[in-house]
Protein backbone atom coordinates (compact mmCIF):
# COMPACT_ATOMS: atom_id res chain seq x y z
CA UNK A 1 0.00 0.00 0.00
CA UNK A 2 1.31 3.46 -0.61
CA UNK A 3 0.41 6.66 0.58
CA UNK A 4 1.45 10.10 0.38
CA UNK A 5 0.75 12.93 2.63
CA UNK A 6 0.53 16.74 2.02
CA UNK A 7 0.80 19.46 4.31
CA UNK A 8 2.73 22.89 4.37
CA UNK A 9 3.54 22.41 8.15
CA UNK A 10 6.60 20.23 8.69
CA UNK A 11 5.90 19.45 11.89
CA UNK A 12 2.76 18.13 11.16
CA UNK A 13 3.78 16.97 8.09
CA UNK A 14 6.44 14.80 9.85
CA UNK A 15 3.67 13.32 12.52
CA UNK A 16 1.32 12.31 10.10
CA UNK A 17 4.49 10.52 8.10
CA UNK A 18 5.26 8.74 11.13
CA UNK A 19 1.79 7.70 11.58
CA UNK A 20 1.17 6.28 8.71
CA UNK A 21 4.32 4.23 9.04
CA UNK A 22 3.05 3.10 12.37
CA UNK A 23 0.40 0.96 10.45
CA UNK A 24 -0.14 -2.60 10.95
CA UNK A 25 -0.58 -2.79 6.81
CA UNK A 26 3.33 -1.41 6.92
CA UNK A 27 2.74 1.25 3.88
CA UNK A 28 5.24 2.96 2.14
CA UNK A 29 4.62 6.39 2.85
CA UNK A 30 6.01 9.70 1.17
CA UNK A 31 5.43 13.41 2.45
CA UNK A 32 5.53 16.07 0.44
CA UNK A 33 5.24 20.37 1.71
CA UNK A 34 3.25 21.94 -0.92
CA UNK A 35 0.88 20.69 -4.44
CA UNK A 36 3.44 21.12 -7.02
CA UNK A 37 6.06 18.47 -5.74
CA UNK A 38 3.43 16.25 -4.85
CA UNK A 39 1.79 16.67 -8.76
CA UNK A 40 5.47 15.96 -10.25
CA UNK A 41 5.94 12.91 -8.37
CA UNK A 42 2.34 11.37 -9.34
CA UNK A 43 3.16 11.99 -12.77
CA UNK A 44 5.25 8.58 -12.62
CA UNK A 45 3.77 7.31 -9.54
CA UNK A 46 0.92 6.37 -8.29
CA UNK A 47 -0.51 6.28 -4.66
CA UNK A 48 -3.37 4.25 -2.96
CA UNK A 49 -4.22 7.10 -0.50
CA UNK A 50 -3.57 10.52 -0.65
CA UNK A 51 -3.98 12.20 2.77
CA UNK A 52 -4.04 16.07 2.57
CA UNK A 53 -3.86 19.30 3.93
CA UNK A 54 -7.06 21.66 3.10
CA UNK A 55 -5.59 25.05 3.74
CA UNK A 56 -2.27 25.43 1.79
CA UNK A 57 -1.15 28.84 0.59
CA UNK A 58 -0.17 27.72 -3.05
CA UNK A 59 -3.16 25.12 -3.97
CA UNK A 60 -5.67 24.16 -1.53
CA UNK A 61 -6.09 20.37 -0.31
CA UNK A 62 -9.73 20.50 -1.77
CA UNK A 63 -8.09 21.51 -5.44
CA UNK A 64 -5.31 19.27 -5.29
CA UNK A 65 -7.71 16.78 -4.92
CA UNK A 66 -8.96 16.90 -8.18
CA UNK A 67 -5.76 17.35 -10.06
CA UNK A 68 -4.93 14.02 -8.45
CA UNK A 69 -8.22 12.20 -9.22
CA UNK A 70 -8.16 13.55 -12.89
CA UNK A 71 -5.02 11.12 -13.55
CA UNK A 72 -5.26 8.56 -10.62
CA UNK A 73 -9.27 8.19 -10.60
CA UNK A 74 -8.46 5.15 -8.02
CA UNK A 75 -6.38 6.54 -5.34
CA UNK A 76 -8.29 7.45 -1.94
CA UNK A 77 -8.30 10.81 -0.51
CA UNK A 78 -8.78 11.85 3.00
CA UNK A 79 -8.89 15.48 4.14
CA UNK A 80 -6.41 16.32 7.52
CA UNK A 81 -7.57 19.80 8.47
CA UNK A 82 -8.29 21.85 12.00
CA UNK A 83 -11.59 23.19 10.54
CA UNK A 84 -14.69 21.13 10.31
CA UNK A 85 -16.78 23.66 8.15
CA UNK A 86 -14.88 22.32 4.80
CA UNK A 87 -16.26 18.32 4.93
CA UNK A 88 -19.60 19.35 2.95
CA UNK A 89 -16.98 20.59 0.00
CA UNK A 90 -14.69 17.51 0.66
CA UNK A 91 -17.54 14.87 0.67
CA UNK A 92 -18.96 16.64 -3.04
CA UNK A 93 -15.26 15.37 -3.99
CA UNK A 94 -16.32 11.94 -2.96
CA UNK A 95 -13.82 11.98 -0.40
CA UNK A 96 -13.08 9.02 2.04
CA UNK A 97 -12.25 10.06 4.70
CA UNK A 98 -11.94 13.57 6.87
CA UNK A 99 -9.91 14.00 9.95
CA UNK A 100 -9.79 16.72 12.48
CA UNK A 101 -6.24 17.97 13.26
CA UNK A 102 -4.69 16.56 16.02
CA UNK A 103 -4.66 13.60 13.72
CA UNK A 104 -5.64 10.70 16.30
CA UNK A 105 -3.70 7.23 15.70
CA UNK A 106 -6.62 5.30 15.92
CA UNK A 107 -9.00 7.01 13.77
CA UNK A 108 -6.47 7.37 11.12
CA UNK A 109 -6.28 3.63 11.40
CA UNK A 110 -9.68 3.56 10.97
CA UNK A 111 -9.75 5.85 7.95
CA UNK A 112 -7.20 4.24 6.12
CA UNK A 113 -8.86 0.54 6.84
CA UNK A 114 -12.14 2.03 5.48
CA UNK A 115 -10.78 3.98 2.37
CA UNK A 116 -9.19 0.61 1.64
CA UNK A 117 -12.53 -1.45 1.80
CA UNK A 118 -13.95 1.10 -0.47
CA UNK A 119 -11.01 0.47 -3.54
CA UNK A 120 -11.84 -3.28 -3.34
CA UNK A 121 -15.34 -2.39 -3.25
CA UNK A 122 -14.96 -0.86 -6.54
CA UNK A 123 -12.51 -2.96 -8.23
CA UNK A 124 -14.61 -5.90 -6.71
CA UNK A 125 -18.31 -5.37 -7.66
CA UNK A 126 -20.92 -7.47 -6.92
CA UNK A 127 -21.06 -10.01 -9.81
CA UNK A 128 -24.93 -10.28 -10.20
CA UNK A 129 -25.29 -8.69 -13.88
CA UNK A 130 -26.42 -5.27 -13.01
CA UNK A 131 -24.97 -2.13 -15.22
CA UNK A 132 -26.72 0.38 -13.05
CA UNK A 133 -25.53 1.48 -9.63
CA UNK A 134 -26.94 3.79 -6.90
CA UNK A 135 -24.66 4.91 -4.31
CA UNK A 136 -26.52 6.34 -1.30
CA UNK A 137 -23.80 6.57 1.58
CA UNK A 138 -23.28 10.32 1.82
CA UNK A 139 -24.07 11.76 -1.28
CA UNK A 140 -26.42 10.22 -3.81
CA UNK A 141 -24.86 9.32 -7.43
CA UNK A 142 -25.98 6.84 -9.98
CA UNK A 143 -23.49 5.02 -12.17
CA UNK A 144 -24.02 3.57 -15.33
CA UNK A 145 -21.29 0.66 -16.21
CA UNK A 146 -18.76 2.67 -13.74
CA UNK A 147 -19.95 6.19 -15.37
CA UNK A 148 -21.47 8.97 -13.40
CA UNK A 149 -25.20 9.92 -14.57
CA UNK A 150 -25.59 13.57 -15.09
CA UNK A 151 -29.10 15.36 -14.15
CA UNK A 152 -29.61 18.87 -15.99
CA UNK A 153 -32.17 19.28 -13.39
CA UNK A 154 -31.39 18.48 -9.01
CA UNK A 155 -34.97 17.54 -8.40
CA UNK A 156 -35.19 14.89 -10.73
CA UNK A 157 -32.37 13.54 -8.92
CA UNK A 158 -33.73 14.13 -6.17
CA UNK A 159 -36.72 12.30 -7.57
CA UNK A 160 -34.96 9.14 -8.48
CA UNK A 161 -33.12 9.14 -4.86
CA UNK A 162 -36.69 9.49 -3.32
CA UNK A 163 -37.61 6.31 -5.88
CA UNK A 164 -34.46 4.10 -4.77
CA UNK A 165 -35.43 5.09 -1.12
CA UNK A 166 -38.80 3.51 -1.48
CA UNK A 167 -36.92 0.30 -2.71
CA UNK A 168 -39.48 -0.22 -5.63
CA UNK A 169 -42.81 0.93 -3.58
CA UNK A 170 -44.92 3.08 -6.30
CA UNK A 171 -45.58 6.53 -5.58
CA UNK A 172 -48.46 8.95 -6.59
CA UNK A 173 -47.75 12.67 -8.55
CA UNK A 174 -49.46 14.28 -5.75
CA UNK A 175 -46.59 12.66 -3.07
CA UNK A 176 -43.80 12.87 -5.78
CA UNK A 177 -44.86 17.31 -5.60
CA UNK A 178 -44.51 16.92 -1.95
CA UNK A 179 -41.58 15.53 -1.80
CA UNK A 180 -39.68 17.94 -4.27
CA UNK A 181 -41.64 21.35 -3.00
CA UNK A 182 -42.82 20.27 0.57
CA UNK A 183 -45.41 22.94 1.29
CA UNK A 184 -46.26 24.32 -1.97
CA UNK A 185 -49.58 24.10 -3.97
CA UNK A 186 -50.22 21.65 -5.79
CA UNK A 187 -52.07 23.59 -8.40
CA UNK A 188 -52.18 24.04 -11.74
CA UNK A 189 -48.59 24.97 -12.48
CA UNK A 190 -46.83 23.16 -10.83
CA UNK A 191 -48.57 19.75 -12.19
CA UNK A 192 -46.43 21.39 -15.22
CA UNK A 193 -43.36 21.67 -13.23
CA UNK A 194 -43.37 18.56 -12.23
CA UNK A 195 -44.17 17.00 -15.26
CA UNK A 196 -40.94 18.26 -16.65
CA UNK A 197 -39.22 16.90 -13.66
CA UNK A 198 -40.43 13.83 -14.58
CA UNK A 199 -39.43 14.01 -18.70
CA UNK A 200 -35.46 15.41 -17.49
CA UNK A 201 -35.88 12.46 -15.49
CA UNK A 202 -36.44 9.92 -17.79
CA UNK A 203 -34.71 11.61 -20.70
CA UNK A 204 -31.41 11.32 -18.26
CA UNK A 205 -31.84 7.83 -17.93
CA UNK A 206 -32.49 7.07 -21.56
CA UNK A 207 -29.44 9.08 -22.55
CA UNK A 208 -27.34 7.07 -19.55
CA UNK A 209 -29.04 3.86 -21.16
CA UNK A 210 -30.71 3.10 -17.89
CA UNK A 211 -34.34 4.27 -18.95
CA UNK A 212 -35.49 0.20 -17.52
CA UNK A 213 -34.82 1.02 -14.29
CA UNK A 214 -37.95 3.43 -14.19
CA UNK A 215 -41.63 2.40 -14.51
CA UNK A 216 -44.83 4.69 -14.55
CA UNK A 217 -48.15 3.68 -14.71
CA UNK A 218 -51.34 4.93 -14.54
CA UNK A 219 -49.92 8.27 -12.71
CA UNK A 220 -48.11 6.24 -10.08
CA UNK A 221 -44.34 5.78 -10.52
CA UNK A 222 -41.46 3.61 -8.98
CA UNK A 223 -37.77 1.68 -9.59
CA UNK A 224 -37.18 -1.73 -10.20
CA UNK A 225 -34.68 -2.53 -7.49
CA UNK A 226 -33.78 -5.78 -8.91
CA UNK A 227 -32.26 -3.49 -11.98
CA UNK A 228 -29.85 -1.46 -9.51
CA UNK A 229 -27.11 -2.30 -7.40
CA UNK A 230 -27.11 -0.44 -4.24
CA UNK A 231 -25.37 0.06 -1.52
CA UNK A 232 -28.40 0.54 1.16
CA UNK A 233 -30.66 -2.66 -0.50
CA UNK A 234 -27.31 -4.81 -0.03
CA UNK A 235 -26.91 -2.96 3.32
CA UNK A 236 -30.85 -4.43 4.53
CA UNK A 237 -29.37 -7.50 3.01
CA UNK A 238 -26.67 -8.19 5.23
CA UNK A 239 -23.83 -7.81 2.81
CA UNK A 240 -20.65 -7.25 4.98
CA UNK A 241 -18.95 -4.85 2.73
CA UNK A 242 -22.10 -2.69 2.82
CA UNK A 243 -22.37 -2.59 6.61
CA UNK A 244 -18.67 -1.68 7.00
CA UNK A 245 -18.54 1.07 4.36
CA UNK A 246 -21.98 2.83 6.04
CA UNK A 247 -20.62 5.63 7.89
CA UNK A 248 -23.83 6.93 9.33
CA UNK A 249 -24.53 9.45 6.74
CA UNK A 250 -27.55 8.42 3.94
CA UNK A 251 -28.76 10.38 1.30
CA UNK A 252 -27.21 13.48 2.77
CA UNK A 253 -28.60 16.33 0.98
CA UNK A 254 -32.24 14.98 1.12
CA UNK A 255 -33.98 16.05 4.40
CA UNK A 256 -36.82 13.58 3.45
CA UNK A 257 -34.05 10.74 3.87
CA UNK A 258 -33.41 11.36 7.97
CA UNK A 259 -35.53 8.51 8.39
CA UNK A 260 -33.99 5.75 6.79
CA UNK A 261 -30.84 7.09 7.66
CA UNK A 262 -31.77 6.93 11.66
CA UNK A 263 -33.07 3.09 10.69
CA UNK A 264 -30.08 2.31 8.96
CA UNK A 265 -27.64 3.69 12.21
CA UNK A 266 -30.10 1.53 14.39
CA UNK A 267 -29.64 -1.62 12.50
CA UNK A 268 -25.71 -0.95 12.24
CA UNK A 269 -25.72 -1.13 15.88
CA UNK A 270 -27.06 -4.43 16.24
CA UNK A 271 -25.35 -5.67 13.65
Amino acid sequence: MKIICVDDEPLILNMTVDLCRELPQNPDVKGFSNAKDTLLWLEDHTADIALLDINMPDMSGLELAVRIRENNPDTAIIFLTGHSKYAVDAFKLHASGYLLKPVNKKRLAEEIDYAMSLRRAHRNPPDNGLHVSAHTFGEFDLFVDGQLVSFPRSKSKELLAYLIDRQGGSITRATAFAVLWEDAVYDRSMQKQLDVIIRSLRSALESAGAEDIFEMKQGAMRVCPEKIDCDMYRFLNGDAIAVNSYRGEYMSAYSWASLTEAFLNRMQKRM
